[in-house]
């Protein structure tokens, strides 16, 4: 008699089965409607096939197509019907990996003459044809000399490598559809027809095998795939829209910023763009001053002593831009802030009446990224952070968390995002620090969201080795999370600078030290916000409000003294001069997305009065020049002053 387990489903119900049942028959027991929706299992929260045995208890869910889990098996299914179609159209092309990704997946090829975009409707047509002859999905577990023999024959010499790299003590599973087989851990659906015709290709890139650059340079093409057309086109129209508002492409047109081969990862910006820019510095030291820091600045470069002392000479060392002079003394470019506000710190002994001490850095640092991971403002290699740092005491902790929480909130409600989320990220294995510190750190950053009625997320070993962090993602107007704030402790750099202060005590202690940066990087935080409104700036934070455009040079004279008005009046103007056409200026003002246009001829002249046209909402009619001020005056205020 077969020996009998026990199986927990999502309702707390449990019944017994034989050993060696499979999820199909579980499902089919259920119901005959389920085992026919039924395409995978989930067993002790992982994903399993339904053809799988089941040889011990354990709780189990039916996963059907329509599951959110059953996406990342439509996604990495349709890979594997990739790579088939791609072989069946191309037979000499080598298939390599191809996993599945945030929204969709991608298969590297080898072949000699590389994927082009145009076949990717021939690819296409082929998966469509795979998918209707639904073949099943098998698995068989082979060992490592029968597929390499297999996979030699077929002169498929990038499978062999990878599984001279799977563990000899892991299975090695071979996944069948139809006639043609790959190397894969698996899970799969039934069949070819469970992924249905909700994918599309998106592009085609070149990748080196195993992401090395010493290694062969295949072809990557990438796809996405949904349960339905309708989760599909959402899809598409919400990529069509990021594309519209790509911060590079925005920033072209809107004459901000640009990027040169001279200058890889440093950043050429433009008027209008730096008055973006010193727009948000400007901000960010006001609202620095209301919640008590005082700004430093230190040094862009140091000698290499400094950096051993860090620590950073070590791990650090290969992303630094290292110079040497003539006297033989080796110094490095500043990539981050943290040693030099310490050495101010250090230049007095400090008491427990001192603390807290928040200093804050507007400083620009300078990271070497490899060329390959450059990307607009979201990645260069110089920048410049809202860097700070509070030094404080262990009775502080809590308080000062709170406090840099509250600026953190606010900020984020001031630049139009509304939807914020928290993630504490614990101990690491390896770790500076003992485990009193640790403990006591972890649970004032947890202690503090609570306070201020915030719900977070576990990253669980996901902090520093010098100390736990708060994380703050932020999601923008196309539902994209990123990560900007942080909240950090550290318990490294006091040490190795031997950082004290005299207590109440009398005592020498060491102050607990927090890093602090909530734009992060000003230039990746413009690229976001460009993104985020679609260069559609509120009129509080654009480089140019107003826009004066005179119909004819006739009108010269009496648009300066408009132009001088509102300048007086601190609001950032520009005067159109071109001898171009009315409409042509307004269409091209309207491109570059300037909240207002002032429009001004003959009669205006006359009555002493101003047309007022508004980005998006076109003719705002007349009005004279005072009225408009004190309400753009009173919306910048109350926009501000609101938050």
């Amino acid at each position: 008699m077969p020996a009998t387990i026990n199986l927990k489903f999502p309702d707390n119900s449990e019944r017994q089965f034989d050993s060696g049942v499979t999820g199909r028959d579980v499902a089919e027991g259920i119901s005959k409607s389920l085992a026919k929706k039924a395409v995978a299992i989930s067993l002790d929260g992982e994903l399993c096939d339904l053809a799988d045995e089941i040889m011990a208890d354990g709780a189990i869910e039916i996963i059907t197509r329509s599951d959110e889990r059953a996406l990342e098996l439509i996604r990495h299914d349709c890979a594997h019907v990739l790579a088939e179609a791609v072989q069946d159209l191309w037979p000499e092309t080598q298939v390599t990996i191809g996993p599945v990704i945030e929204n969709g997946f991608y298969y590297d090829f080898a072949r000699d003459t590389p994927f082009t975009p145009e076949d990717l409707p021939v690819i296409e047509k082929k998966m469509r044809q795979i998918i209707a002859r639904n073949d099943k999905f098998t698995k068989e577990v082979w060992t490592r000399e029968q597929a390499k023999a297999f996979f030699a024959d077929k002169g498929e010499t990038y499978k062999i490598e990878l599984i001279d790299t799977i563990p000899e003590d892991q299975e090695l599973k071979i996944y069948k559809q139809g006639e043609w087989a790959d190397l894969c851990r698996g899970p799969h659906m039934r069949s070819t027809a469970d992924i249905g015709n909700s994918f599309k290709l998106m592009s085609v890139a070149g990748a080196y095998w195993r992401g090395d650059s010493d290694n062969t340079m295949l072809t990557r093409i990438y796809g996405t795939a949904f349960a339905d057309d309708k989760q599909l086109k959402q899809y598409m129209f919400m990529r069509e829209e990021a594309e519209k508002r790509d911060h590079r492409k925005l920033g072209r047109e809107m004459d901000l910023f640009h990027f040169q081969e001279e200058g890889p990862g440093v950043v050429f910006w433009h008027s209008k763009g730096w008055r973006l820019f010193q727009n948000l510095v400007s901000y960010m030291r006001r609202r620095q001053d209301e919640h008590g820091y005082e700004e430093v600045n230190a040094p862009q470069i140091l000698d290499k002593a400094m950096w051993e002392t860090s620590g950073h000479w070590e791990w650090y060392h290969e992303n630094m831009f290292i110079t040497q002079t003539e006297d033989d003394r080796v110094f490095a470019i500043k990539p981050m802030n943290c040693p030099f506000h310490i050495e101010i710190y250090k230049t007095k002994l400090r008491s427990y009446r001192d603390l807290p001490l928040r200093w804050a850095e507007l400083g620009t640092v300078y990271r070497y990224e490899k060329s390959g991971v450059l990307h607009g403002l979201l990645r260069v290699r110089g920048f410049t952070q809202d860097d700070a740092h509070i030094f404080c005491s262990k009775e502080q902790i809590e308080d000062e968390i709170i406090e840099v929480i509250r600026f953190s909130n606010l900020m984020w409600k001031q630049f139009g995002f509304e939807t914020l989320k928290y993630y504490v990220s614990t101990r690491p294995d390896k770790v500076t620090g003992n485990d009193e510190l640790w403990e006591q750190a972890t649970r004032s950053l947890e202690v503090a969201l609570e306070k201020e009625g915030l719900e977070y997320e576990i990253d669980e070993g996901g902090g520093a080795f010098y100390g736990p962090k708060i994380d703050i993602k932020i999601k923008d107007a196309l539902n994209r999370e990123w990560q900007m704030s942080t909240i950090q402790f550290d318990f490294n750099l006091p040490e190795r600078f031997n950082m004290k202060y005299i207590g109440e005590d009398g005592k020498e202690h060491r102050p607990f030290m927090v890093h602090r940066a909530l734009l992060g990087s000003i230039e990746r935080f413009m690229g976001v916000l460009i993104e985020h409104y679609g260069g559609a700036f509120p009129d509080w934070l654009a480089p140019v409000q107003v826009a004066v455009i005179p119909v004819s040079q006739n009108y010269f004279d009496y648009a300066q003294k408009i132009v001088s008005l509102l300048f007086d009046e601190n609001i950032r103007v520009e005067f159109d001069k071109r001898n171009e056409k009315i409409g042509y200026k307004i269409r091209d003002w309207e491109t570059q997305k300037t909240p207002y246009m002032l429009i001004l001829g003959e009669k205006e002249m006359t009555k002493g009065t101003i047309s007022v046209r508004k980005h998006k909402h076109g003719d705002q009619g007349e009005t004279s020049i005072d009225e408009f001020v004190s309400n753009l005056k009173k919306s910048v205020k109350n926009k501000i002053n609101n938050n």
